[in-house]
């Protein structure tokens, strides 16, 4: 009679759904997991905080297409991942968290690391949360946490495992390992709901496309750019669906946010059709900022609780976006066809236009401006680079000159808006895309969260390219400050000139010191170049504020 463990289940069973990669932070509690790991060979990628290890799956998950895996332990490991855990939930993740915890029936005995209820404290920012109370069930409910997490819409799950039922030995021959596990079948459209949103734009003068995170998920790129070509509707879009329409395609139209510049009513939509995008404060659908309150909208996600939840849609399909866009493509027929060129062009025109603000930047300045920064370091990237921007005002200054030409090329914070996630998804990025440049800008504020991090790179050889935009001060908190309260009122918001890239050198990165602007380029390179992980401390100017974070401190 062969024994195992009811860890060892938990591990067949992720083996069995496929997966081939958990991140974690060792904790007693998780002992039989680990054990299980090492002897069925699944590679663990430890990393220095639970925090990490879930962002790390997340950036696992959203690079790759694919569930991610984290294990934390009981107690503080649980809490440490709690947001993590939160951010995967707003941004509809599938990430499967497995936790240790302590004994059945110790709840109220002090035990070390246990004495409340952690699935109680996960099951508002989960969609599904269990406990394993003997060995022989955690087959079963992990499959089912897996499919949970992988249907539309995803999000993380939260499977606890007592120690006492993951130590506990149990007969190999009478567990059951499910042999189907996750399934995917793409919601399709309604097809009477195709014809009102083909009916829609083709009576439309200035019809515009939103692409948002459910076009990546769905890898409607291709459809994305064969309906945007034949009906000549411009594209906007943001996050994983940037490069879905390549930024040097003549019909991407700039970021979501590029819609708020514009504001002659010649230039603003009259008609929309929103693809996997959910309306929020970073959306400004609310504000009506990104389209007139008046303009037509079609609204398409998985998820029909998106639909109509902040403005009011004309047409509503709870719908796959890839699928979506197949059934519009074979709707759309000659009779719908109409002259946009002027529309495209006025549009292609404001694009082009936009930086026009930073022009005149004095380039001489003892510090260098953060625009001019962000915009060294895209123009050093090779084209396939994959971009994840941290940081608050970093990652702003860098959507202002992001340009991708591949989707899922660029991430960047989510609806929660978890400032030092950076480090550990650029860690499970470039896991999930091992032949890929992986760049991560980050403030300073963000990058002192999880600054151990760089260890883990270095530990395990991950060549990522991390780039400090360094103010000295907590910059969004600062100009937050500015405009509730007036100049000079700022209160904790001031950092000192710490060196970061000589902090990374001691763990192991290599380390680059930037104060000129020219020296930017060169030390990007030169960081991609040496293959390995490396930090880049370039000091910038706190003073300006990028314009996507003034409109969103003035819509909060």
């Amino acid at each position: 009679m062969a024994m195992t463990t009811g860890g060892d289940l938990a591990i067949l069973t992720l083996l069995q759904a496929g997966v081939t990669r958990v991140f974690a932070l060792y904790g007693g509690h998780l002992e039989a997991l680990f054990q299980g790991c090492r002897a069925h060979q699944l590679p663990v990628m430890d990393v220095r905080h639970e925090a990490a290890a879930g962002y790390a799956a997340e950036g696992y998950a959203r690079a790759g297409q694919t569930l991610g895996v984290a294990f934390v332990t009981a107690g503080p490991g649980i809490t440490n991942a709690i947001t993590s855990i939160a951010n995967a939930y707003l941004d509809r993740t599938p990430v499967l968290y497995i936790c240790g915890a302590a004994p059945l029936g110790s709840g109220d005995t002090n035990t070390v690391q246990g004495g409340f209820d952690q699935l109680d404290l996960v099951k508002p920012i989960t969609k599904w949360a269990q406990r394993a109370t003997e060995p022989l069930a955690i087959p079963r409910l992990v499959a089912h946490a897996i499919r949970v997490a992988t249907t539309e819409p995803t999000g993380p799950v939260v499977l606890e495992l007592p120690i006492d039922v993951s130590l506990a030995p149990v007969d190999l021959s009478a567990a059951v390992i499910p042999r189907t596990i996750a399934s995917h079948t793409p919601v399709q459209p309604a097809p009477a709901l195709v014809r009102s949103a083909i009916a829609l734009l083709a009576a439309a003068q200035r019809p515009a496309i939103l692409a948002g995170e459910g076009v990546w998920k769905s890898n409607a790129a291709e459809e994305l750019r064969a309906f945007a070509e034949a009906s000549g509707i411009p594209v906007f879009a943001d996050h994983e669906a940037q490069g879905a329409m390549p930024s040097s395609h003549r019909l991407y139209a700039g970021r979501l946010f590029s819609l708020a510049n514009l504001t002659a009513p010649d230039e603003r939509p009259d008609a929309v059709l929103a693809l996997g995008l959910r309306f929020g404060t970073f959306t400004l659908g609310r504000s009506h900022r990104l389209f007139p309150a008046d303009a037509k909208l079609i609204h398409v996600d998985v998820d029909g609780r998106e639909l109509g939840r902040i403005r009011d849609v004309d047409v509503a399909i709870a719908a796959d976006s890839r699928e979506t866009l197949r059934a519009l493509l074979l709707s759309y027929g000659a009779s719908n066809r109409f002259d946009l060129r002027a529309w495209q062009e006025r549009l292609k025109h404001r694009d082009s236009s936009r930086h026009e603000r930073f022009a005149s930047l004095d380039k001489g300045t003892q510090r260098i401006h953060p625009y001019l920064a962000a915009a060294a370091i895209v123009e050093a990237l090779e084209s396939d680079t994959v971009l994840i921007g941290d940081g608050a005002e970093a990652a702003h200054w860098l959507i202002e000159v992001v340009r991708q030409d591949t989707p899922g090329s660029f991430f960047t914070h989510g609806q929660l808006g978890a400032l030092g996630f950076g480090l550990g998804f650029s860690i499970g990025v470039q896991v999930a895309r091992p032949k890929s440049q992986v760049l991560c800008v980050i403030g300073d504020g963000g990058v002192g969260i999880t600054f151990s991090e760089f260890d883990t790179m270095a530990r395990h050889g991950l060549p990522i390219v991390t780039v400090v935009l360094n103010n000295r001060s907590w910059g969004a908190t600062r100009h937050f400050q500015d405009l509730l309260s007036g100049p000079g009122k700022n209160i904790a918001v001031d950092l000192g000139a710490a060196r970061y890239d000589l902090a990374a050198e001691g763990l192991g990165c290599q380390g680059y010191y930037v104060t000129q602007l020219a020296d930017i380029a060169p030390a990007v390179k030169a960081a991609f170049a040496n293959g390995k992980p490396a930090c880049i401390n370039i000091e910038v100017d706190q003073a300006p504020t990028p314009p996507e974070s003034e409109i969103l401190m003035t819509s909060t």
